[in-house]
């Protein structure tokens, strides 16, 4: 097998934490002296393949000024027939005997005891082929526990019902095929303070993709990819996502070795060009083959904008140099304890502009809810309220009246002909806002009015007609827009998970629509061009 022929410490090293080389040896080592159990690897020493031992090194080696493991949490997805199981039941076994911790509590999880069985048997068949471990364990096969006798530790496989019970002390959980899982309820119980009377628990969740975009592992899946990319950040959790893209040829072989870290060593390329094959012969195996082959969630629901072409339009958009300029607003009202997002859309008026919408946005949170935010949703609010992105309001709740001030002052620095806004919850404000002598109107929140300037907006980012300046928060929110569509094909904004705002997107969208429609004195874009299908 190959190895790691050399080694960087995980970019996603917290500040304070450090690399222990001694520390990751320690864990390699201790895996390394297990055995395969099953196939042509079978009774051969589990040298690990170099992906494998960089997620060891990573979790195992990454320690804390308190000398204690940074993570808590390791998200592994990767395609089948890569070695999963035989990792997950080496993770274990270190975790039981090899962790120093007194008393360790290890579970093996599943979505069902048959499941969670799976990775159990092959960590007692590596206790039995192993001298130095088969002489210390005790290996209960009917109940699916091992024991570790010289520190009173078990493994333990643990049924569906679960879920309903509490009071566990876990050291360890080993999360197999988290995909699987038909709800939260057994995730929850195993991870959520589970651990909290240990100094360094580990949750080892590993899995391939799958189809259910509201489950618990398409949750954690989000955070994992929202942390590589950076959107995110919780330096307890460890995430290692192997798979193709959405816009990848399956049909590549290139993607395919993108996919399988271990094709050519734990499965052959002609296995999966076969699987390949069948799938362009029977269109029906095709998701078949993109998920437990190339790892992606089949039918999960597209992101919508493509961010490289929305990051080519972050212009320059000096406020100062709009002062007096003619634009629209789109105002977004959130929930009392939420985001409020106003966003002024600035048509093109000089030959400066080059013909770009220029837009500014603001952003408003409750201020006693900032840390709470920040920390549950793992976004960095605090800082852009630092920066001066995200502004704040005294208590708990939106102060709807320091929002209507702040506009008031707006409209003395730029010429706000209209402002769009839903009308749920919004009567008093509008009320408000006309008493200060600006025009409301409202906007609703269906297809038929937020299809058009949807597509517009999508159509004139590909022609870089939008100059947003880069503004970070609204190009978070702008990642986080999936798109919903109708049988007769108009689409509207939409977010799959309540972490995911998207608040700054559709007031821009409700003002540029008023931009679009006032254009050319008070012709409509629709009307002259017809509506885009895109």
């Amino acid at each position: 097998m190959r190895k790691l022929k050399k080694y960087t410490p995980t970019r996603f090293m917290a500040e304070g934490s450090h690399y222990d080389k001694k520390a990751a040896d320690y864990a390699v080592n201790f895996i390394e002296c297990l055995c395969h159990t099953k196939g042509i690897w079978a009774m051969q020493k589990f040298e690990l393949i170099d992906w494998q031992e960089q997620i060891i090194r990573d979790v195992f080696g990454t320690i804390k000024e308190n000398g204690y493991r940074q993570f808590s949490t390791a998200y592994v997805e990767i395609p089948k027939k890569q070695g999963k199981s035989e990792l997950a039941a080496a993770v274990a076994l270190l975790l039981l005997c090899g962790d120093g911790e007194e008393r360790a509590e290890v579970y093996g999880c599943a979505a069902d005891r048959q499941q969670a069985s799976i990775v159990f048997d092959v960590a007692a068949d590596m206790v039995r082929m192993c001298p130095a471990l088969n002489k210390r364990c005790k290996i209960l096969t009917a109940r699916k526990r091992i024991e570790y006798l010289p520190t009173n530790s078990f493994y333990q496989v643990v049924s569906a019902d679960v879920a309903s019970k509490h009071g566990f002390n876990t050291s360890g959980v080993i999360f197999d095929e988290l995909h699987t899982q038909p709800n939260r309820k057994l995730y929850d119980v195993m991870t959520k303070g589970a651990g909290d009377a240990r100094m360094q628990p580990l949750f080892f969740l590993i899995t391939t993709a799958g189809v259910d975009t509201k489950s618990i592992c398409y949750e954690v899946h989000q955070k994992a990819l929202d942390i590589i990319n950076g959107k995110k950040h919780d330096k307890t959790f460890y995430p290692v996502i192997f798979g193709a893209d959405v816009n990848d040829d399956w049909t590549d072989p290139k993607v395919w070795a993108k996919a399988n870290p271990s094709l050519g060593i734990t499965v052959s390329i002609d296995k999966v060009r076969e699987a390949c094959d069948s799938a362009k012969q029977n269109p029906g195996e095709e998701n078949a083959f993109r998920q437990l082959r190339l790892n992606q969630w089949v039918k999960q629901t597209l992101r919508w904008m493509p961010m490289d072409k929305w990051n080519a339009c972050a212009f320059p958009v000096d406020p100062s140099e709009l002062e007096g300029r003619k634009c629209y607003g789109g105002l977004d009202l959130s929930s009392t304890g939420d985001i409020t997002a106003l966003a002024l859309v600035f048509p093109p008026a000089t030959e400066a502009d080059d013909g770009r919408y220029a837009v500014l946005p603001y952003f408003w949170l409750p201020e006693e809810a900032l840390d709470t935010r920040t920390k549950r949703d793992h976004v960095p609010y605090d800082l852009w309220v630092r920066d001066g992105l995200v502004n704040v309001t005294e208590g708990n709740v939106i102060h709807y009246g320091f929002i209507e001030a702040y506009i008031e002052q707006l409209s003395k620095l730029y010429n706000i002909r209209e402002i769009a806004f839903d009308r749920w919850g919004a009567v008093q404000m509008v009320q408000n806002l006309e008493g200060m002598g600006l025009t409301v109107v409202p906007f609703g929140q269906g297809f038929k009015d937020m299809s058009p300037p949807t597509k517009e907006l999508m159509k004139l980012t590909l022609e870089k007609k939008i100059a947003h300046g880069g503004n970070p928060v609204l190009s978070w929110m702008m990642d986080n827009v999936f798109i919903r569509k109708d049988p007769a094909g108009n689409i509207k904004a939409d977010k799959e998970k309540s972490t995911e705002k998207i608040d700054g997107v559709i007031a821009t969208i409700m003002a540029l629509d008023r931009a679009l429609r006032h254009e050319n004195d008070q012709e409509s874009v629709y009307e002259n061009r017809g509506l885009l299908l895109i």
